[in-house]
């Protein structure tokens, strides 16, 4: 069964700008034009991969239900897995939990 929850990692500070902007938008999110997620199985991969040595970081929680724009699930090549990926700004009222990874 699918679960209801997706998670992304940013960093504090921008979590802190997406609260008073009331939406988030990760760097690079005009590039890309989406929000990389994943489910909860994937996120310890994503931050071996992508955040090896930061600092200051969150697992944000969100309720897929809530949000506001298309979630798609799409292949990683290079991984041969699906991930979601959020297709706009994420609506931060359907973040449920904001988790600090130390």
């Amino acid at each position: 069964m699918e679960s209801e929850y997706i998670y992304h990692v940013t960093t504090k500070k921008e979590w802190e700008q997406a609260k008073l902007d009331n939406e988030y938008k990760p760097a690079g999110y005009e590039q890309e034009g989406f929000i990389h997620c994943s489910i909860e199985k994937q996120v310890s991969g994503v931050l071996d991969r992508f955040y090896k040595g930061q600092k200051d970081l969150v697992k944000l929680k969100i309720e897929k239900a809530k949000v506001q724009r298309p979630v798609l699930f799409e292949l990683a090549t290079d991984l041969d897995e699906l991930f979601p990926h959020i297709y706009g700004p994420l609506n931060i009222d359907s973040v449920v939990d904001v988790a600090e990874i130390n």
